[in-house]
């Protein structure tokens, strides 16, 4: 019922109300006194219009009274109910916390109170790293006790005066006042924040490990608003995921820069992508034995117009970050298949496949579809997963590699020796080759540590019988070591540049390694014939 009806039906009853008992005022003593005449003289013959008129009083007071109590109740209600909205529209329920709302308003005032103090409010930006992966694997029930845990920890280390928000997902904001000439204050609550967070948290039998990356803004620098200290925060909360996550960063105009330069090769990547900007190139991989070439990796570059040639490390993390990386990949993939299919048939192409890509069930299907569609041979081609793709769910990698295994593909293990339980995943995948990381083949002949780790490697890999590649070598010294130590491929700049397409054929031309070609009639050694740059 609408409220203006509801309104009109409660004037009406409080208007019979009223009534009832005037009448009954007027007419009740009358009547009540001539029925106890009657009844003590013995007589009757008592007026039954005043009766029934008394009766019909008493009922429409007691129909008034039931309204009354009736509209009390729902008064009652209706209060409790706009003490819940109000608490809903301020409150986060899950934690109590405020919302993004009530921190604005509540922190404007906090800052006023500042001002007035010669105070200055330092808001921190807290997001729990891989939050996800735990709803993933353990369920939303699981995902929100442990937010509930960690609001409890954010709540023991903050001071009882600082501002507690919980912005949704697994995004904290918190502010407190603090004197600008005593900064490390807040530094140390936000080391003891970053440190408790990293520890286990116990949930329902669990022993759940996560991480937080940390932003904080301060009002004295250039922060004179609550939205202009939340954006500042922000800000500063991505620069610590992007420099390794688990830390805490300190908002700075510099990173205000940077966001906004990232956030244009973001735009324009978009365009790049359909416009064929994003290129293969091919990285030469050596038989260390005979020097031989026997194939190449595939490495994105962005052609960019303006910039000329820019490299993968500068915007495939962005690509990944925007879901951008399956076109991307898939787009390099087409245009290197297409012009590696009439190479020599020894000549083998190894491509990359993100973290985010194995995210997708139907992966596999689709490199297979790319093959077909190119008419480049399965058996040429080896996918390189790295070990930290394998991470976050084993069970969807494992029948990803598994379907591209039964189309004769090659599987690789980058970044080998840089992951997570590197021997379980040798165990439980069925991987043809290993390829050490550039980290340590780099510094192998300048770390010993690097130069152990780089045998164990190669040590381990004789024993799986898993072929070994050596990638980032630069210089004679390191090649040398490596093939002492029995690694069976390498690649890096020591043996030229990564080259495009046209330039790799040209290169291939020079060899006689295309199809048109007699394939007895190959190159000599690399080791007495270097090849060019």
């Amino acid at each position: 019922m609408s409220e203006p009806a509801t309104a009109r039906r409660d004037l009406l009853g409080g208007a019979i109300t009223v009534a009832a008992i005037i009448m009954f005022v007027g007419t009740g003593s009358a009547a009540l006194s001539m029925i106890v005449t009657n009844y003590l003289a013995g007589k009757g013959g008592n007026d039954q219009t005043l009766i029934i008129a008394l009766l019909l009083n008493v009922a429409l007071i007691l129909f008034g009274w039931r309204r009354h109590r009736e509209l009390t109740r729902q008064v009652l209600e209706r209060a409790a109910a706009e003490e819940r909205a109000t608490l809903l529209a301020s409150k986060d329920p899950l934690t109590g916390y405020l919302n993004r709302r009530s921190l604005a308003e509540e922190g404007a005032a906090m800052m006023l109170r500042a001002e007035r103090r010669n105070k200055a409010v330092a808001l921190m930006m807290l997001d729990l790293d891989h939050f996800k992966t735990v709803n993933d694997m353990h369920g939303h029930s699981v995902g929100d006790s442990l937010l509930r845990a960690v609001a409890e920890e954010i709540a023991v280390v903050l001071p009882e005066s600082a501002l507690l928000a919980r912005f949704g997902g697994d995004e904290f904001a918190c502010t407190m006042l603090f004197d600008p000439g005593n900064p490390d204050s807040v530094e140390r609550i936000v080391e003891r924040l970053v440190s408790r967070m990293s520890q286990p948290f116990h949930i329902d039998g669990l022993h759940l490990s996560i991480t937080a990356s940390i932003g904080i803004a301060r009002s004295d620098a250039n922060c004179p608003s609550i939205d202009a200290l939340l954006r500042a925060a922000d800000i500063a909360l991505y620069a610590a995921k992007n420099a390794g996550r688990n830390r805490h960063a300190w908002f700075d105009v510099s990173m205000e820069r940077e966001l906004q330069a990232r956030n244009e090769m973001e735009g324009s990547l978009r365009a790049a992508i359909p416009r064929g900007e994003i290129v293969p190139y091919f990285d030469q991989q050596i038989d260390m034995t005979t020097g031989r070439l026997v194939g190449f990796e595939v490495l994105a570059r962005w052609e960019h117009p303006q910039r000329g040639l820019v490299e993968a490390e500068h915007f495939v993390s962005i690509a990944e970050e925007t879901g951008m990386i399956a076109d991307l990949s898939m787009t390099v993939m087409r245009q290197a298949f297409a012009a590696a299919r009439d190479w020599h048939p020894d000549l083998t192409l190894a491509v990359n496949v993100s973290p985010w890509q194995l995210k997708d069930a139907w992966l596999a299907q689709k490199i297979i579809k790319l093959l077909t569609e190119t008419g480049f041979p399965p058996s040429r081609l080896e996918v390189e997963i790295t070990e930290s793709a394998l991470f976050e769910n084993m069970a969807l990698a494992q029948s990803i590699i598994g379907s591209l295994k039964n189309q004769g593909i090659k599987l690789a293990l980058d970044d080998f020796g840089t992951g997570y339980s590197s021997l379980a995943h040798l165990r439980a995948l069925p991987f043809d080759r290993i390829k050490i990381d550039k980290s340590f083949v780099m510094s192998i002949n300048q770390n010993p540590e690097s130069a152990a780790i780089v045998n164990a490697i190669t040590r381990l890999g004789e024993s799986l019988n898993l072929s070994i590649t050596a990638e980032g070598i630069e210089d004679k010294a390191a090649e040398e070591r490596l093939r002492s130590l029995g690694c069976a491929r390498g690649q890096g700049y020591c043996f030229g540049r990564p080259r495009s397409a046209a330039d790799a054929r040209r290169l291939l031309e020079e060899r006689r390694l295309l199809v048109t070609t007699r394939f007895d009639e190959v190159e000599e050694p690399v080791t007495s014939r270097r090849l060019a740059g």
